[in-house]
């Protein structure tokens, strides 16, 4: 595995303006957006809020492994969290590097790193007692070669470690965590229960505080990894089909592009149908691929 090398990425700043920035489509048209992504994906009628928490969860399953490792160097059930079922079917596999556990030089972080992973444990945690016997297990995740195929879609070479650098885990953290605030934003209208929409909001918030804190150390970080930041961007609008509905880390007309969001100010949404073609890579809906090469487990896959 490569380290993130700051003077050969090769990629210039995009000078991206968020005057420029497409706002994407919300309210009632991306709401049925997402439901007609998941009918014709998994399921013939309009997904329940069990469909929609357990597509939820295993996202948080994602999240959670990759922040825990990072932190520990320990996957889930190593930290004592579990992966099963909630009628007890096993979880499924982490295919990781031996040693994971990013070096941290910077103790705020390594600090900042654990909040997020304590938070990701704790979204899997109550999802799990929210959805009870309809949990679904972990699928299978893959922590390595899902990141080297990004790369290599990215223009940031043919191998990349997350877990090598603090530069490199920020960069990993940065694909997982807009990807999450926008799937949320997408899926919240769906819900039928105005306490479940509650939760969901809560967990919403969250994520974005991730985002905002690691897109942040990214602009901190200096031009090359706000160049990488750009490529990734690029390459999650390229999978979901819009081009348009994601914005890389960078400065343009005096302000900073820490914030991802459209033209109005405002949170891009997703729909599943674009939250799964990024998290598998541009693979198959039902097939899988990157980061859950067995696809998702749930009705919305």
């Amino acid at each position: 595995m490569e380290h993130f090398d700051e003077k050969k990425t090769g990629i210039e700043e995009s000078g991206v303006s968020r005057s420029r920035r497409s706002a994407f489509l919300f309210g009632s048209a991306a709401l049925a957006g997402f439901a007609l992504g998941s009918r014709a994906l998994a399921q013939s009628a309009a997904p329940t809020d069990t469909d929609i928490l357990n597509f939820a969860l295993n996202l948080e399953f994602l999240e959670a492994q990759f922040y825990t490792l990072a932190t520990t160097g320990m996957t889930l059930d190593q930290a004592g969290i579990s992966t099963k079922g909630g009628g007890g079917s096993a979880g499924g596999t982490v295919t990781a590097k031996s040693g994971a556990k990013v070096p941290f030089t910077t103790p705020s972080l390594q600090q900042f790193a654990a909040e997020i992973a304590m938070d990701e444990q704790n979204h899997v945690k109550f999802l799990q007692s929210a959805l009870g016997a309809n949990a679904i297990a972990m699928p299978n995740i893959d922590l390595m070669n899902s990141f080297n195929a990004l790369a290599t879609a990215a223009g940031l070479g043919s191998t990349f470690d997350p877990f090598a650098s603090e530069t490199n885990f920020l960069l990993g953290a940065f694909i997982f965590e807009d990807v999450g605030v926008t799937a949320y934003q997408g899926a919240a209208g769906l819900l039928s229960s105005k306490t479940v929409l509650d939760k969901a909001v809560g967990i919403h918030n969250v994520e974005a505080y991730h985002a905002a804190g690691i897109r942040t150390r990214i602009f901190q970080a200096g031009a090359a990894a706000q160049s990488a930041s750009q490529a990734i961007a690029a390459t999650r609008a390229k999978l979901d089909g819009t081009g348009s509905d994601d914005v890389g880390v960078s400065v343009s007309g005096g302000a900073s592009t820490i914030v991802d969001c459209d033209s109005n100010g405002m949170t891009y949404a997703r729909n599943a149908t674009q939250v799964l073609s990024i998290v598998y890579g541009g693979g198959s809906a039902g097939k899988g691929g990157a980061f859950f090469p067995s696809a998702l487990n749930g009705t919305i896959k």
